[in-house]
């Protein structure tokens, strides 16, 4: 288990590493999250007083939508890298190490989850710098970023599995581009769900992007319902495992196609 873990670790080391030496990548990936806070909350501002988001400021309600989507949008590519490491070569010759198979998917997965919280972290600040208020305090914060996280290893080990299975970039541009949207409409991220039609409130209620988005806001909330944050993040940690189970398994497969 120690050299399994240790095994994941550094080949999340390789994966960072990446990642350090093109910082304009991060600043590039908070564009569109940055447009969604301060565009976005000013056109609805007042849509509030229509009641139902439990609170008086559209940017409180705004905020842990706006972390939530934007893990699942950027993990939703992880597919791409392990695509282009099978394209390259990188993946089969690894393959002649003795490194645990587990770990030359789940380094990924953990690279990122660790920018995943980063950029939910620097989203939370600069929704704070705009005016937002979380009466959950550090806490709620910490909660939203682990739902974050948790949303995003689904989605990350999804997309690593079928980067494994279609072995096509347009494969994968297609599934998540016909994904994204539904997703992210189908779920409160910016309307309160007392304010949404019944039927895509009942769909909600079984979107994993909808869950993190109710454990966060809840936790960051004055008066928390921790029945929610358990259950919901309950249900996302347990759907985080059976997909980064999924990824692995998917890996073994190609590994006796190679």
């Amino acid at each position: 288990m120690s050299t399994a873990v240790s095994q994941t670790w550094y080949m999340t080391q390789r994966q960072l590493m990446v990642f350090a030496r093109q910082p304009a990548f991060a600043v590039i990936t908070l564009i569109q999250p940055v447009i969604w806070l301060f565009l976005f909350g000013n056109l609805f501002k007042k849509v509030v007083e229509l009641g139902g988001f439990g609170t008086t400021s559209y940017l409180d309600y705004l905020v842990p939508g706006v972390v939530v989507m934007s893990a699942l949008s950027s993990n939703m590519w992880a597919g791409m890298g392990t695509l282009e490491e099978i394209q390259r070569g990188t993946l089969n010759r690894f393959l002649t190490t003795p490194v645990s198979r587990a770990a030359l998917m789940n380094g990924n997965v953990v690279n990122n989850g660790l920018v995943t919280a980063l950029q939910s972290a620097i989203i939370v600040l600069l929704g704070l710098l705009g005016g937002a208020d979380y009466p959950g305090g550090i806490a709620g914060i910490a909660i939203l970023i682990v739902a974050s996280v948790l949303l995003g290893t689904v989605f990350g080990a999804l997309s690593n599995a079928l980067g494994m299975l279609v072995r096509q970039r347009e494969s994968i541009i297609g599934i998540n581009t016909f994904l994204l949207l539904p997703l992210t409409f189908l779920s409160s991220a910016f309307m309160a769900p007392s304010q949404m039609p019944s039927w895509m409130r009942h769909i909600a209620d079984f979107n994993p992007l909808n869950w993190a988005m109710v454990a966060g806001r809840s936790a960051m909330s004055e008066h928390p319902d921790w029945g929610d944050v358990l259950t919901r993040g309950g249900a996302l940690l347990a759907l985080a495992v059976a997909a980064v189970w999924l990824s692995i398994r998917t890996f073994r497969s190609y590994q006796r196609s190679v």
